[in-house]
């Protein structure tokens, strides 16, 4: 009898533990480097990625990347996969059917929200979403014509407003910020005008609803300390800030180590993707919070490789120049942890 007894508290003890135990999820995002389908778009500039160009893109090489990127997600979670996904460098809506639809996420019903932008090479931001576990409210994409130089054909920004099970919304903005090709100088403007462009939609959401739980993330091709993102953007390191204003940027965090980054450029491994949140995902006692207020770097050993050149490993990619080697993408993935409680 006694015996049953120390069982039927410990069952006890289990259950009330698993109940007061917040629920979980992962929210991503990837660049996924060059997901372009091999069919020819006459109205972009697709066509090294062709059979035919200088990348020799054949549809075997195309689904396996499908494969690829789905493993990659499906490893992320242990096999639960991140409810929330913004992908940047997808082509088209077709790339993301096969992803959701042909890859080993098929079985976790994703679903995606896209916009063709005017990129002149045809890529695009993106954002999967497990419909079982959350819904889209709405979504918009948002341009960005630079003052300075208006002909240019820039990638939009993404917003959704998406609403979890137990009932909380996230304002989610997705971005892939002007690259640096061209020279890091040159091009400080045009990433310092993405930086007001999402600002502005920052600031048009706090003013209707200041507790707003808001997540910008994505490539911005800026690390967490330049000008775009502290001055413009103004992304603070996390703080106990009461500003309701105020945004935090998780990726500060891998300041404190070496060698650690989502991208390695030549020796130098730093985040180029950022996680940014309003001060309402960092509040514990809020419903939606950051686990621990850190952020993920999913650095699998798989998606790297030794690199003979500067030693340490380096992304496992697609291609290395023009030469096919068959791996994932130039970026790892980056993601936090929400609690639903």
């Amino acid at each position: 009898m006694k015996r049953l007894t120390i069982i039927i508290l410990q069952s006890i003890v289990i259950s009330w533990a698993g109940a007061q135990a917040p629920d979980t999820c992962l929210i991503a995002f990837y660049n996924v480097e060059n997901l372009f389908h091999p069919s020819d778009d006459s109205l972009t500039n697709d066509d090294d990625f062709t059979p035919m160009g200088l990348y020799h893109w054949s549809y075997a090489k195309y689904k396996r990347k499908i494969q690829n990127i789905g493993k990659v997600l499906v490893a992320m979670g242990e096999g639960k996969p991140p409810y929330l996904v913004g992908l940047a460098e997808i082509e088209n809506e077709q790339v993301l059917k096969d992803l959701c639809y042909q890859s080993p996420l098929r079985k976790f019903r994703y679903r995606y929200v896209h916009y063709d932008s005017p990129d002149r090479r045809g890529v695009d931001v993106a954002l999967l979403y497990r419909d079982s576990c959350v819904s889209i409210v709405r979504a918009e994409k948002i341009p960005v014509v630079f003052p300075f130089e208006p002909e240019t054909r820039n990638r939009d920004l993404l917003y959704a407003l998406v609403r979890f099970s137990n009932g909380d919304s996230l304002h989610l903005l997705v971005n892939h910020w002007t690259s640096r090709y061209g020279g890091f100088a040159a091009t400080i403007p045009k990433r310092n005008h993405y930086a007001d462009v999402a600002r502005q939609k920052v600031d048009t959401i706090l003013a209707t609803t200041p507790d707003a739980n808001i997540l910008l993330m994505g490539d911005f091709n800026d690390y967490c300390t330049d000008e775009s993102l502290e001055e413009h953007l103004r992304a603070a390191r996390f703080s106990d800030s009461t500003q309701t204003d105020a945004l935090f940027n998780l990726m500060y965090f891998f300041l404190k180590f070496n060698n650690r980054g989502s991208h390695k450029h030549e020796d130098f491994w730093g985040c180029l993707d950022q996680l940014i949140v309003s001060r309402g995902l960092l509040l514990d006692k809020g419903n939606l919070h950051v686990v621990g207020h850190i952020p993920h770097i999913y650095d699998a050993p798989f998606l790297l490789v030794p690199d003979e050149k500067y030693g340490g490993v380096k992304n496992y990619r697609t291609f290395l120049g023009p030469r096919y080697i068959g791996g994932f993408a130039d970026h790892l993935p980056v993601y936090l942890r929400l609690a639903l409680d």
